[in-house]
């Protein structure tokens, strides 16, 4: 499973991307990211209460948004694409 990384996602990982063995969803990736990457990781990727998805992050599985496909339940497999992107705001 190939993981992409962006703006934010890429400083606080200091890569664009990284290839790893599936996890079985979401939130399961989440843990391995957050034990991987630190609190920082951790507080953008949940809400403050660990049970949802944070308000800062969209979560693309192969172009897909996450919270179309069960949220932190989104089941994953090998050759799955996963974009972490910040929410951004412009005008």
């Amino acid at each position: 499973m190939k993981i992409k990384f962006f703006a934010t996602y890429r400083d606080i990982t200091k890569c664009k991307e990284i290839d790893i063995s599936a996890t079985p969803d979401i939130r399961a990736l989440f843990n391995l990211l957050s034990d991987n990457y630190g609190t920082r990781m951790r507080e953008k990727l949940y809400t403050p209460d660990g049970q949802g998805i944070g308000e800062d992050a969209i979560i693309l599985v192969n172009g897909r948004n996450v919270l179309h496909m069960g949220g932190l339940d989104s089941a994953l497999k090998d050759s799955d694409i996963v974009s972490v992107f910040p929410l951004v705001a412009g005008g």
